[in-house]
């Protein structure tokens, strides 16, 4: 099995994903990039516990193959994108596992130009791993460590320079999901001008994800209503994401992102080719409210590094998925849930219309997502039984809807969306395949 997902290494931290590795991961990936650029690395983590374990071992990994390490400490994964890239470094390396439970951890990396790597060059690093002949050094070619924390505001200072929003009389709920923007979201809202409630800013180490952040806005709803804000501001916990709401507690997902901030950018002539990039996922009713703009809607497969080729390959600046990844190639390398909050916001000041209205301009087609925890996810997708299921439900949905099955890329399970033209015909469709798919891994 490939050792590289959708989105870097992930596992169990110190069972799964050990320090033996991270340091091997950090050996292989300055012997793949290094040899061709400056052989500095640029690391930082979220907040889970171990952190501090698989970081260590990724910089003494990179260290004995020759790179210095700078350990930028907590940061949000598109920092680490932005400072790699402003700051010429060779590599950069975040340990996280973004929205996942605090028991997991992961490692990916950037090139020196800000962008996640593409498969061939994680396969080239994966290779060496598995077969031990990543560089080694020995004596004063060995690598040294430094930390530089504060390089955190040139980031900050650059969202304020490339999305220069004034957010004066906006109360905002930001939930930090306890999570690596604890400290630099509210930071960055409230010198912007908004008054700013925080949510889940207190990371213990465990407690990253837990009923808090993207992935559990209800607390930021609640609190958006109890407290009359107009807006709730969601992240996860590497930040990358964002999921907002509006002032009646309404979620707004990375689909009605892309409404929003397609049509201000087109209105301000700064949307090419009149195109968005969405995935497979994205809900009809966004390429419906789109049409009546003439902007047109691409679909990529889930996952951002397929919505960031989709968008190259077209030449659009905007793309994302519902899960409030989003990329504005125009100013970012990769997702980032602080850029896309500002340019949220920014849409919504600029062209002076509430995002409660916005809301309302977007039928949603009802969907359905069951995830289907199996043994092999693989085989579960090939089995007869499910494909038939799946076909089944084509012809029942017709031209109508549409069923998408297809293997998690980061978890042991499938998934199934279905949409359809009422809720009832989409669950009973959803519910009919994912019953033949847990019959089917029995």
């Amino acid at each position: 099995m490939r050792m590289f997902g959708t989105d870097g290494v992930r596992g169990i931290a110190n069972t799964e994903l050990t320090p033996e590795i991270a340091l091997a991961l950090g050996r292989a990936a300055v012997t793949v990039l290094a040899s061709s650029c400056n052989p500095v690395v640029f690391v930082g983590r979220d907040t889970r516990r171990s952190g501090d374990l698989l970081v260590s071992a990724l910089a003494a990994g990179c260290m004995s193959a020759g790179a210095d390490v700078v350990d930028l400490g907590v940061v949000p994964t598109p920092t680490l994108a932005y400072l790699t890239r402003y700051h010429g470094a060779g590599i950069g390396a975040v340990v996280s596992a973004s929205h996942n439970p605090a028991i997991d951890n992961g490692i990916k990396f950037f090139s020196r130009d800000g962008y996640k790597l593409p498969d061939e060059m994680e396969d080239a690093i994966e290779a060496l791993v598995r077969n031990g002949r990543a560089l080694s050094v020995a004596g004063d070619r060995v690598g040294v460590l430094r930390q530089e924390v504060a390089l955190q505001e040139d980031y900050l200072a650059y969202l304020k320079r490339v999305v220069p929003v004034d957010l004066t009389g906006l109360k905002i709920v930001v939930d930090a999901a306890n999570g690596a923007a604890f400290a630099s979201a509210p930071a960055l809202f409230t010198a912007l001008g908004a008054t700013v409630i925080p949510l889940n800013v207190s990371p213990d180490g465990l407690n990253i994800n837990i009923d808090a952040g993207s992935t559990y806005p209800q607390r930021m709803q609640d609190t958006v209503r109890a407290l009359c804000a107009h807006v709730g501001l969601a992240f996860d916990g590497d930040a990358d994401r964002l999921i907002a709401c509006d002032s009646q507690g309404r979620l707004v997902d990375g689909d009605n992102i892309l409404h929003i901030c397609a049509s201000s950018l087109q209105a301000n002539g700064l949307l090419p080719q009149a195109t968005v990039v969405g995935t497979v996922m994205s809900n009809l009713g966004l390429d419906a409210v789109l049409r009546r703009k003439d902007i047109k809607v691409r679909r990529a497969q889930v996952g951002d590094r397929y919505v960031l080729a989709e968008m190259q390959k077209s030449g659009a600046v905007l793309g994302g998925e519902q899960s409030g990844h989003c990329i504005f190639l125009a100013s970012s390398t990769t997702g980032d849930g602080l850029l896309t909050a500002l340019m949220l916001l920014q849409a919504v000041v600029e062209q002076g219309i509430p995002l409660d209205a916005w809301l309302d301009e977007f039928r949603r087609f009802p969907q359905v997502l069951l995830n289907i925890a199996v043994p092999d996810k693989h085989a579960a997708i090939k089995h007869i039984a499910v494909r038939e299921a799946i076909m089944r439900a084509e012809v029942i949905l017709g031209e109508s809807g549409r069923i998408l099955v297809r293997p998690s890329g980061t978890e042991a399970c499938v998934r199934v969306m279905v949409e359809a033209p009422d809720e009832a015909t989409a669950n009973l469709t959803a519910e009919t395949v994912a019953a033949t798919i847990r019959s089917a891994s029995a």
